[in-house]
Formats: C-alpha cells, structure tokens, sequence
C-alpha cells in the first residue's frame, strides 16, 4: 500500500510523467481482499497552484463522464475542486500501443486496421458527442488489449473548436512527431482535421515501423511536417495494398481539406479494408 486519496486506497505506482502520477487502486471500503480495478491518476504537487493544469483536470474529468463510447476510457470518479486533483477510470488490460510497436514482429495489417478503425470511431464520439478534439492523438495514448480492444486514453488536452494555444506550452514528450502542420503556428487552433493527422502519423507507423519524419531536431521536424512529404508507405513495405497506403497519405495531407472529412469516414472506410485484407498476415 502507497496511501490513500479520498475514498480510495492506492496499492502501487503504475507510472509517472512531469505533470502526474498514475496508481493502481481500489476503493478504499472495499478490503485488502478486493482486486485492486482501477487506476487513479493524481496531479503532481508543483502543479497545485498552475490554472491551467487544474483546468486539465477538469475537463478531462468532464469529457470522461459526458461522452460513453467502448473506444473511449471513461472517468468513473474526480476530486477537481481542490488538492490533491485527481481522476478515476477503470483499470485496462493490455499495454500502450507505443510499447507494442517496440516489438521487432510487426502487427498484421487486418490487426493494424482494426485498432486504427476503433480510434477513429471514438474520435467520431469526441467530436460529435462533446465537441472536442483530442489534440494529442500517438501511440502512447492507445491501450491494446490481447484480443486487440483499442481504447483511447489521455483527455487532458482535449481542446473546444474555438480554443488557441501554442504547441510549443505542451510539455508532453514524443507530441511534436505527431501534431499536424497546420498546428505548428503562433497559435494552435483545435479541429478535428487535426486529430486525423496525428492519427494518420499514428497508422504510418503502425504499418511501416518508422515515423514518417523520423528526426529529433524539433525545428527540422516542425519543418518536415509543414512542407516535406514522407516516403510513400509502398516503398516501404513492398506489398502493400495500395488502397491502405492512399488511406494513409490521404489523413497526412498538408492541407486540412484533403484529408477525410472526419472521422466517421475513416471509420467507414476502414471497415471495408478490414474485409478486403481480412487473410493478410
């Protein structure tokens, strides 16, 4: 046992980053006897007094409780009105995408497409059902079963349509090789357009096992990402269905209007291409 926050009874770390720390736990009434089920993500102490961080909190705790879809982790409790800020969410089996793609096997493409269609599908919730956009769509916010169930985790930059802010305030780690160019700009203004981007940076790596700017320098990426185009996906990966490779560089189209006009369509047609290459490993 690691403490307790409220009604609930923390048993181990599960991780950390520089703005939270996430545990394992159980409802604290329940007994040392009951399975430890859920996960309670707490803000970091520095953080306390940041506006903007608590505001995180609590819209994340908002979007969790408004929008239920089982692509989408839901928010089961929150203490957002004062220290320490927290949220509860069920406990996931599986691992994060970004860990899985560490793996030197890659996924099969039916598999690929799968978990791409379940993402998209619970953006189609997030942006119809509340209105918002993710705004940090990566593999590390995607949690994979076994059996490949996809959820979509991470709601606190969720943004409304007509917020700004500036890319380079976030301070989330790996966000850059997946933001869409239209971002990288004085002002960040949230549109679904841009979730599907960062989605389809996401699917790209997925099927080739490399970003498709894959360089650390952040000026040199924000440059790629506004005015290079990645290497096609065929010449990657030389059997390649040609329909999967132009679904990918349709969502990383530098102009918003040429990649799909939402999410539903992505979904949609991503359906179709499960069937059609249903056999392939």
């Amino acid at each position: 046992m690691v403490g307790r926050i409220g009604p609930w009874q923390l048993v181990r770390l599960l991780s950390e980053s520089e703005m939270a720390r996430v545990y394992v736990a159980r409802a604290a009434d329940a007994g040392q006897e009951a399975p430890a089920s859920y996960v309670l993500k707490v803000l970091r102490n520095p953080w306390w007094r940041d506006p903007q961080a608590i505001e995180m909190q609590r819209r994340a705790a908002w979007i969790g409780r408004s929008v239920s879809h089982p692509n989408l982790l839901p928010v089961l409790s929150a203490g957002i009105q004062q220290p320490p800020f927290y949220l509860v969410s069920p406990k996931l089996t599986g691992q994060p995408l970004s860990k899985i793609l560490q793996n030197k096997a890659p996924l099969p493409i039916p598999m690929i497409l799968w978990i791409v269609r379940q993402v998209a599908e619970a953006l189609h919730a997030l942006h119809e059902t509340a209105g918002m956009i993710h705004a940090d769509i990566k593999p590390s916010n995607i949690m994979v079963s076994g059996e490949g169930h996809a959820t979509l985790i991470d709601l606190g930059y969720a943004q409304s349509k007509s917020e700004t802010g500036h890319w380079s305030s976030r301070p989330v780690v790996g966000t850059l090789h997946y933001i869409a160019p239209e971002a990288i700009t004085s002002s960040l203004t949230a549109e679904p357009s841009s979730d599907i981007y960062s989605l389809g940076v996401t699917f790209y790596q997925m099927l080739t096992g490399r970003l498709p700017f894959p360089v650390d320098d952040p000026t040199e990426l924000v440059r790629l990402h506004r005015e290079a185009s990645p290497e096609c996906v065929r010449k990657l990966v030389h059997d390649m269905p040609k329909p999967v490779a132009s679904m990918v560089h349709r969502m990383l189209a530098k102009s918003p209007l040429r990649r799909p006009s939402s999410a539903l369509e992505i979904a949609n047609e991503l359906t179709r291409l499960e069937i059609e290459c249903f056999g392939m490993r």
